[in-house]
C-alpha cells in the first residue's frame, strides 16, 4: 500500500544575507553577547539589531510625546504649580 502526503506551505520570508566587519572591539562585543545568551554570533547579531531599533523607537517616541507636552500650555501650568508646591513643602521643613 502507497500513500502520499502533500502540503502547501506558505512562502518562506528569506532575509538578504549582511556582510560587515567588525573591528577588534565590535567582534568581542559580538563574542560575548552570543556566549551570555548561549547563541550563535549571528543570531547574537539579530537580536542586538532589533533591540537598538526598538530602543530608537521608543527614544523617539519619548521625545515626541515630551515636545507635545511643552506645546501644551494646560500641562505647562500644572507642570508650574506643582514644582511651587514641592519647593514649598521643601522649605517648610
Amino acid at each position: 500500500m502507497r500513500s502520499a502526503f502533500c502540503a502547501t506551505l506558505p512562502p518562506v520570508k528569506t532575509a538578504a544575507p549582511l556582510s560587515l566587519r567588525l573591528g577588534s572591539e565590535g567582534l568581542s562585543a559580538l563574542n560575548e553577547i552570543a556566549r551570555r545568551r548561549g547563541i550563535s554570533r549571528a543570531e547574537a547579531a539579530r537580536q542586538a539589531i532589533a533591540e537598538t531599533a526598538e530602543r530608537d523607537r521608543r527614544r523617539s517616541g519619548l521625545a515626541a510625546e515630551a515636545r507635545s507636552l511643552m506645546e501644551n500650555e494646560a500641562y505647562l501650568a500644572e507642570a508650574q504649580d506643582v514644582a511651587a508646591l514641592m519647593e514649598q513643602l521643601r522649605g517648610s521643613r
